[in-house]
């Protein structure tokens, strides 16, 4: 039987993947300035195998980062007093998120968006579609059911 990967080494994986597309570098390109194969980075960004401290400080210099950053919103052992499972839940789909390149690149286009009120109305937008795409695949559910 498979061992599901540690959510610590998932969560680092996930950071060193966000900081390499940051950089628009590819897993190729990492993994020859570490010396390693592009689907070894693979394993490492998906959390497959564990990243070793030395070669976390290899990839936090390669990346210009310091170690501590792969570790920045890692879920705790414990959880923290007073947080429920949708805050850990949510912060790590926003993680994952971040770690696309379309994630990436809305968020390097709406931080250039400099006006409050256009990236209220941003916002505003995005909530509509969002509302509206749910709406609109509750009778399909509906629909399926009754059937």
């Amino acid at each position: 039987m498979k061992k599901a990967p540690d959510p610590i080494d998932r969560h680092v994986g996930s950071r060193v993947r966000m900081q390499r597309i940051l950089m628009k570098m590819s897993q190729e390109k990492l993994g020859e300035a570490l010396g390693l194969t592009f689907q070894q980075v693979q394993k490492y960004e998906k959390g497959t195998n564990r990243i070793g401290a030395s070669r976390l400080q290899q990839i936090s210099k390669t990346l210009n980062v310091p170690p501590s950053f792969f570790f920045e919103g890692a879920p705790s052992a414990q959880p923290a007093t007073g947080e429920g499972f949708a805050e850990e839940s949510s912060s790590q789909y926003v993680v994952d998120f971040l770690s696309t390149a379309e994630g990436l690149h809305l968020n390097r286009a709406f931080a250039r968006i400099k006006d409050p009120k256009v990236r209220k109305r941003v916002i505003d937008l995005i909530s509509t579609l969002a509302e509206q795409e749910n709406v609109a695949k509750e009778p399909e559910a509906g629909d399926a059911a009754s059937k």
